[in-house]
């Protein structure tokens, strides 16, 4: 297992390299830059706006954020500063990247971990309880709700409880993670009681789909596991029926569920970008959005390479639980 360890970490390395270069040449894929878009938002209509003034202030503009380079000149200086954790100045902020990423960082894990516990935690136990009591009145009650909650889209969910709020409960806030007065506040026990106090919401909102779709994969595996010969002959053999199902079938219905780990951390990180922005949630997914919006090129690269660092950490994790996890599978 350590050999293997080592070895796949390794490997994960030069993988984030290679996505170092995918995320800094994608972001660059769209015709004109950040000196396009600020000009044109500054001068706008205006009788100068395609003149030589422009052209001037464009070319400024380039030569000062280094634009004007070769595109692998531009990356090997935002490369090599990376490995010191200087990922460069962000163009539209006018602040160091890692100062404007760690500020949101934060906030991120903490929502991500919570959705990750309201999902796994909701859709394990009440797929186990669906896959036990097949066709009954509680299955097809479960069904139908987990075919809501694919069904509905989350960022209407989020729309439809903002107007509840509005409309019944005006005295309580619902948008961000803090009310107005912790926004910047330092932290204290006050403040992180507030957060707790937003944090289910957005959770429950991100995490619906989620939870639904994960009922369902837990429900179909394990319907799959006690149908197998070892469960036959477990219950044959007079083991309590509860402790055969969670030691044995559940255990290996769960390998679906922890081999998609690669794709739930960076999911979670980035959130869903259309709730975050209706909700308001200060997370990486609408800072992503507006950076590529402003075509602000180390911001963006930035936060893209480390969705993908994640996906590839997520799927490390995948491998090594699932290798402790099934008896079945060796390293070897």
């Amino acid at each position: 297992m350590l050999t293997f360890i080592v070895r796949r970490t390794l490997l994960a390395m030069v993988t984030i390299w290679a996505l170092s270069i995918l995320a800094f040449l994608v972001v660059q894929l769209p015709p004109g830059d950040f000196a396009d878009t600020y000009v044109l938002e500054l001068l706008g209509n205006s009788p100068v706006a395609g003149g030589q003034f422009a052209e001037v202030l464009e070319a400024n503009l380039r030569r000062e954020f280094g634009l004007d380079k070769p595109v692998i000149v531009q990356y090997a200086k935002w490369a090599w500063k990376g490995l010191r954790g200087d990922f460069g100045m962000s163009l539209e902020f006018k602040r160091p990247v890692a100062e404007i990423v760690r500020e949101r960082l934060l906030m991120t894990i903490i929502l991500a971990g919570t959705t990750a516990l309201f999902a796994w935690g909701l859709s394990i136990p009440i797929g186990i309880y669906s896959a036990v009591r097949q066709h009954s009145i509680e299955d097809y009650t479960v069904t139908f709700i987990g075919f809501m909650g694919l069904a509905v889209p989350d960022f209407l969910l989020a729309l439809w409880l903002l107007w509840i709020t509005f409309t019944y409960f005006p005295e309580h806030e619902i948008g961000g993670l803090f009310s107005r007065e912790y926004v910047v506040a330092p932290w204290s026990f006050d403040r992180v009681m507030n957060l707790f106090s937003h944090l289910w919401i957005a959770a429950f909102v991100v995490g619906t789909a989620g939870t639904a779709a994960l009922i369902r994969v837990m429900r179909a595996n394990l319907l799959d596991e006690l149908h197998k010969p070892y469960v036959i002959t477990a219950r044959a053999k007079g083991l309590p029926e509860w402790k055969l199902i969670l030691k044995y079938p559940v255990r290996l219905a769960l390998n679906p569920l922890v081999s998609t780990l690669g794709y739930l951390l960076p999911v979670l990180m980035s959130g869903s970008v259309i709730v975050s922005v209706v909700l308001s949630l200060p997370t990486e997914g609408p800072l992503l959005l507006r950076a590529l919006l402003a075509e602000d090129l180390f911001v963006s690269s930035t936060i893209v390479l480390l969705l993908g660092a994640l996906t590839v950490v997520g799927t490390l994790l995948s491998d090594i639980l699932l290798g402790i996890l099934d008896p079945r599978i060796r390293v070897s």
